[in-house]
């Protein structure tokens, strides 16, 4: 079932533009200091126009607001040359010969390229002259660039944290959380695809022409794309940034422990900040939300990449005090790159060790840090694993592993760069920590798994069913036809039993 807030609402009604916001836009390095623009807005209009300088000046071009006598290069849209040089004539200005009249179409490849392009005839607005010597200039058309054939699952995407399209990235991940928030699956997915295939994109969507070709990318997505290209931004996702139902959603989940169903109920009962929640007599939190609520303001702060670093000294120390052959590896987000987070996961996996030596690690472990008075909380979830159970057929089904939620005490000495937020007089801040113990027979599946990004993993396992008969989950991965298990020791092998190119960690963030 649809939600009826997600159904077309027909064709959009064009909003009064205000004029006096579009130069408001920061300020922007320049790189190419030899080019200075001058977009024209005739025959384009001044949203679309707004819209190019402000990508052009973030890719590092020098773009004026105002004709002047340092511009070098004029760019139009659907003019003549002859077009170009009668409103020069109209603005009092002479086109020099230094002067470059050029179509869109070349700020378009040099924004794709991220740095400027060769001009060629087809860029070049010629002007010619008929017999009696008056201009009869045609612009040469540009034929659209070729798009490579992009496939519909992530896992067959190579996909930085080079994001070209976040103005539409952006407004998607909205839209899918707000389905995420109301339960509306199919459409919540239909925006986390889309959000995924944009990111995959080595260019700036700049007109829907762009668009061609492109998967996962439905009538409704369509119209958003159309409508932020326009307009600059989307009114459903303005709507919904608005939406008292989906800010309180957002505040409540933002507290460790917090799920949908809590703060289904609290937003029922009325409550809207998270101080009126604290302060009922009425509610009873669970532990988890106790400590989420204790050090709210640490855990909703980012992880940096020093401090998740620092917490991996203090892992690997305690880890390697009682298991010293024990690979520990920082998996999720800070593996593919990133250098912010809001937690950090660890996969434990030891080649020697028994499977009593296996479970009682992370007891041993928690047990170190309350001596230390480094833990502030803990969850330890106990090992569910049968190896003789087949993968899970669940796309996004959890693992079965040994695993520990924590809330460590990181003291801000321990980071090097010295830069870790630090509140005044206080001189450690609360991280959330993720450790799990994986046998070392699944420490590929589980590496591959723990790694992400969440749209990688689930697209991966959907290519594995779908396209190869095959069924992969964090703890192995399982041939239907052949009815066999396919062992692997690197995820390079996991990528080569699944026929795929291997993708390396820093190329998922889906």
């Amino acid at each position: 079932m649809h939600s009826p807030r997600m159904a077309h609402s027909g064709p959009r009604k064009k909003r009064p533009r205000q004029m006096g916001t579009q130069m408001a836009s920061p300020p922007q390095d320049i790189k190419f200091r030899d080019l200075v623009l001058f977009i024209l807005e005739k025959k384009m209009g001044s949203t679309r126009r707004a819209f190019l300088m402000e990508l052009a000046r973030r890719k590092g071009f020098r773009v004026e607001n105002e004709l002047s006598d340092s511009v070098t290069h004029i760019v139009a849209e659907n003019n003549s040359g002859s077009d170009v040089l009668q409103w020069l004539q109209v603005q009092n200005r002479r086109a020099s010969s230094q002067l470059e009249l050029l179509d869109v179409s070349w700020l378009i490849e040099c924004m794709r390229a991220g740095e400027p392009v060769e001009m060629t005839g087809r860029h070049q607005l010629v002007v010619r002259r008929d017999p009696a010597g008056s201009p009869s200039p045609e612009p040469q058309k540009t034929p659209p660039p070729a798009v490579t054939e992009i496939s519909p699952y992530a896992c067959q995407r190579r996909t930085t944290l080079n994001n070209c399209n976040h103005i539409f990235t952006d407004a998607f991940e909205v839209l899918a959380e707000n389905c995420e928030f109301r339960e509306n699956d199919g459409s919540c997915l239909a925006f986390m695809r889309a959000a995924s295939v944009l990111k995959s994109l080595p260019f700036t969507i700049i007109s829907m022409k762009d668009t061609e070709g492109i998967p996962c990318l439905g009538d409704k997505v369509k119209s958003i794309i159309e409508e932020i290209i326009e307009d600059g931004e989307s009114s459903e996702v303005k709507a919904v940034l608005n939406d008292e139902r989906y800010r309180s959603f957002k505040l409540f989940t933002s507290v460790f422990g917090v799920g949908l169903k809590t703060s289904e109920k609290w937003f029922r009962m009325g409550f809207r900040t998270l101080s009126k929640v604290r302060s009922d007599q009425t509610l009873k939190f669970t532990q988890m939300q106790k400590a989420g609520f204790l050090y709210y303001e640490d855990l909703v702060s980012c992880v940096t990449k020093a401090e998740a670093e620092a917490v991996g000294v203090l892992v690997k120390e305690a880890v390697w005090a009682f298991l010293p052959d024990a690979f520990v590896t920082m998996t999720g987000g800070f593996r593919r790159g990133k250098k912010m987070g809001h937690d950090v996961d660890f996969l434990i996996t030891s080649p020697g060790s028994t499977e009593e030596e296996e479970q009682q690690l992370l007891p041993k472990v928690i047990n170190l840090w309350e001596r230390k008075g480094l833990l502030l909380y803990y969850d330890l979830v106990e090992s569910t694993f049968e190896k003789l159970k087949l993968p899970s057929r669940k796309v996004d089904a959890l693992d079965h592993f040994q695993k520990c939620f924590l809330i460590l005490k990181l003291h801000h000495e321990r980071v090097d760069s010295g830069k870790s937020s630090q509140q005044e007089g206080k001189t450690w801040k609360a991280i959330r920590v993720d450790l799990v113990m994986c046998p070392y027979e699944c420490r590929a599946f589980a590496l591959l798994g723990w790694t992400g990004s969440r749209q990688f993993e689930r697209d991966l396992r959907r290519y594995a069913t779908h396209e190869r008969k095959m069924m992969l989950d964090n703890h192995a991965l399982y041939d239907k036809t052949k009815r066999i298990f396919l062992k692997a020791e690197s995820e390079e092998e996991i990528f080569a039993h699944l026929g795929l190119e291997y993708i390396d960690p820093w190329e998922r963030n889906a």
